[in-house]
């Protein structure tokens, strides 16, 4: 009997077993109320929980291992990609695990759905009261001062014992997330009467243009040509990429491309892409800006997530990748410019949200993230004295990007944010370049301030300040590492596209094709990306915890793939 249909039978011998699950083990605790945080009182008995619950795969270090195994350019196996059948086969919870979790449902009289292909994410919405009764929980309204959003969680859950090795995690819970998502902010906007379209020195000194990238990268202005490549930009909250506001981009800053150039539409979770001009989103304007107008001809789609799910950025993180993953042609590049601060998602949380992001990079799709902009302080600004880390960025399983700003030469963006993961260590791949940083830095700058065993991001960079875009009819400039992630994602898709029309298959994850091949990039060695009150990192040559191993260079880094 698979797994599947294991977790689905009808387990008649444990209709009664309610009482068999009485002995509770603590699965997550808080001491107190998370900052930025306030309780406001009891949750109502009956309002409801849209629950997540994460069944632990049956064999994530097969997976891990195989990710390596065709990523790494030195191995026999490199470029030999998953098979949606072979992840999932990593990803499905045992049999037992299975059988366990559905008696224990069962026994509360509840049925779950799966929520992935590979059953390891079940869903299933219960009113407070039984989700109290479940966790062994106390459910409690809370507020996001800064938002004035309310949230309910609890400060602790449990599991039954018989269960408890079995889930790796359960949302909504004890994981607080911060409303604020990762988005560019309008620097100085300027009119378009003041905005030279020409590479030149002056001019991409201080205003970056796809001209500008195309000269300080070398990126080709020749169309890709195989259609079977693509990008695939990730929309949160409502931000909807406007086409009119595309036409606009293009003939302003790509007059050698058909303004008529647009990109295709993927929705889940009632997400949509209002064309209404008001509603054009800042961020979503810039990704497919940066993607349909810098990797030229490369197909771009746009895929818009939606907010049929519990406030929280897990399940948008998490559905979109399980989306796009269990696509029988996967994508093979996915941009996203949204993140929060790594505290802000629980250890098992973001452990399993992980493991979705190494499933779906062993398919062969390059995954890149930006950085955040909060510097040392995480993916957002914050109040601390220590070095926060962002999150995703921190996953070993994808590429992480920081931005730079100038051009002679180019320079850490002070607001990159950079440092070492207190979740997951140091990445095999990153291994000596990371130490090498930690020797030239030394044992007294930052000292108690970071996680020195932790794995270290950003991977690379690129240009992330003042970059133009038109929205809602006004071109101006935006700053972030937002602009950074879809610079660099369509430097790899054109890339990817060469590689492709040659017979050969995609890059994939990218890290430790990246660090194997180090001088392919634009070293940056000026900069740094204060915050907590000290002076952050500083970059220097080879990788840093600001600009990570630098910004491309196409030329280098399309022989570097063997073209």
């Amino acid at each position: 009997m698979s797994v599947t249909s294991l977790f689905f039978a009808s387990l008649i011998a444990f209709a009664a077993a309610g009482p068999a699950f009485q002995n509770f083990v603590v699965q997550d605790s808080l001491s107190s109320v998370p900052q930025g945080f306030s309780k406001v009182g009891p949750a109502a008995d009956s309002t409801t929980l849209n629950l997540r619950i994460a069944l632990a795969s049956s064999d994530f270090a097969g997976l891990e291992k195989a990710l390596y195994d065709v990523s790494t350019p030195s191995s026999s196996n490199y470029g030999n990609h998953l098979s949606k059948d072979e992840v999932n086969a990593f990803l499905a919870p045992t049999a037992d695990a299975a059988s366990a979790v559905q008696a224990w449902l069962d026994s509360h009289g509840l049925t779950a759905t799966k929520s992935s292909a590979a059953g390891d994410w079940l869903s299933l919405s219960v009113p407070v009261s039984k989700a109290n009764e479940l966790f062994n929980a106390k459910y409690e309204n809370f507020e996001h001062v800064a938002s004035g959003k309310t949230y309910a969680r609890t400060l602790s859950y449990s599991l039954p014992s018989e269960v408890a090795d079995h889930v790796a995690a359960v949302h909504p819970a004890s994981t607080f997330n911060n409303p604020t998502s990762l988005k560019p902010v309008l620097s100085a906007p300027k009119t378009s009467s003041g905005i030279s379209t020409d590479a030149t020195p002056a001019s991409c000194a201080t205003t970056i243009t796809p001209a500008c990238l195309q000269s300080l990268y070398g990126i080709p202005t020749t169309a890709a040509t195989e259609s079977s490549n693509s990008i695939a930009v990730a929309g949160f909250i409502e931000q909807f990429a406007n086409s009119a506001d595309l036409k606009s981009f293009l003939t302003k800053f790509r007059t050698d491309v058909s303004s008529a150039t647009t990109f295709k539409l993927q929705t889940l979770d009632g997400g949509s892409n209002s064309q209404t001009s008001s509603k054009a989103g800042v961020e979503a304007n810039l990704d497919i800006q940066y993607t349909v107008g810098v990797a030229t001809g490369v197909p771009v789609f746009f895929v818009s997530v939606g907010e049929d799910f519990e406030d929280g950025d897990l399940e948008g993180f998490l559905d979109i990748v399980n989306f796009l993953s269990d696509e029988d042609d996967v994508p093979q590049v996915m941009t996203t410019s949204y993140g929060e601060n790594e505290t802000d998602m629980s250890k098992a949380l973001a452990f399993k949200l992980c493991e979705a992001y190494a499933a779906f990079g062993a398919r062969g799709t390059s995954i890149l993230f930006a950085s955040g902009d909060g510097g040392v302080e995480g993916g957002q600004a914050q109040t601390c004295t220590k070095y926060q880390a962002a999150f995703p960025a921190g996953c070993p399983y994808l590429t992480a990007v920081g931005s730079v700003h100038g051009i002679s030469p180019e320079i850490a963006s002070t607001f990159s944010s950079g440092g070492f993961s207190n979740y997951w260590g140091v990445a095999d791949y990153q291994s000596d370049a990371v130490a090498a940083f930690l020797k030239a830095q030394g044992t007294t700058t930052n000292k108690g301030l970071f996680n020195t065993t932790g794995r270290g991001y950003p991977d690379v960079s690129a240009q992330g300040e003042n970059v133009q875009i038109v929205s809602s009819g006004s071109t101006g400039g935006v700053d972030g590492t937002s602009c950074s992630s879809p610079i660099f994602a369509s430097v790899i898709s054109l890339i990817n596209d060469k590689l492709i029309a040659a017979g050969n298959p995609p890059l994939g994850f990218l890290n430790p094709w990246l660090y194997a091949n180090a001088d392919a990039l634009n070293d940056v060695t000026t900069g740094s990306n204060p915050g907590c009150g000290a002076k952050g990192f500083t970059a220097r040559a080879g990788w840093d915890p600001v600009t990570g191993l630098g910004t491309p260079n196409y030329p280098k880094l399309l022989a570097a793939a063997g073209l």
